[in-house]
């Protein structure tokens, strides 16, 4: 049981670690243009305090047998940190506000649960007050990319919901759904479980819609018409944790 648990926790930080890479053609894009263009820092200052929750719950006297749970959210929060620096960098003054301003209470947040766990609570306790602020977190990351399953489902095409990415949201999901069972820890298994699940319905609409070309986009060329396309309409991609 203890080995089974240790390989579902490397191969969750395997496929967790893909997950916050995938952003970084997003971010060469942006040094590149100089210009955050129509990306959302939001999400990844979000993801940051999921990461941060996360890697506190794992430590050994929050909760026991977690240390790989700390290891890929500590990685993941030095990952999502330099993404929020270069947003900051090329954002234009009022987005850069903006997003410094919610860096700035994530931050303070994170600072708070850990005194207030740190300082204030002891044992299970403190296992379960750490745990419902991860959890809760974690749900709400898994449950970002929604408004891309919505965009496939009504344009029927999935152009911007590419199929790796998808595959390792349902292997990241997964395995730390698996884990989380196989230590008995609710507070793993129940939002990778929700993870594993939206992972499942992407994979179902990509191979649903895979062969589907969507609505036809307009002739640029036509009557004046300008096509709206990736570079002009982006969908911000969210990165995912556990």
């Amino acid at each position: 049981m203890e080995i089974a648990h240790f390989i579902f926790g490397v191969f969750g930080n395997a496929t967790a670690l893909f997950l916050f890479l995938a952003p970084v053609i997003t971010f060469k894009r942006i040094i590149r243009s100089k210009s955050t263009e129509q990306f959302s820092g939001i999400p990844y200052v979000m993801t940051l305090l999921n990461n941060l929750l996360s890697a506190w719950y794992g430590l050994p006297f929050v909760s026991k047998n977690n240390i790989l749970v700390s290891t890929i959210n500590g990685t993941g929060a030095v990952i999502e940190s330099i993404y929020v620096l270069i947003f900051l960098i090329y954002a234009t003054k009022k987005e850069k506000a903006k997003i410094f301003g919610l860096l700035m209470f994530v931050l303070s947040l994170f600072a708070a649960v850990a005194l207030v766990s740190l300082l204030a609570m002891h044992g299970n306790t403190r296992k379960i007050f750490c745990g419902f602020a991860a959890a809760i977190f974690s749900i709400i990351m898994y449950a970002s990319p929604l408004s891309i399953v919505r965009l496939v489902i009504k344009t029927k095409s999935v152009e911007f919901m590419p199929f790796f990415l998808s595959l390792f949201v349902f292997l990241c999901g997964t395995s730390w759904f698996i884990f989380g069972l196989l230590g008995r820890d609710p507070f793993v298994a129940v939002p990778n479980g929700f993870g594993s699940g939206l992972g499942t319905v992407q994979l179902i609409l990509y191979f649903i819609y895979r062969n589907k070309g969507g609505p036809k986009k307009p002739d640029p060329t036509s009557n004046g018409s300008v096509e709206i396309g990736p570079e002009k309409s982006q969908v911000n991609q969210t990165t995912l944790t556990v």
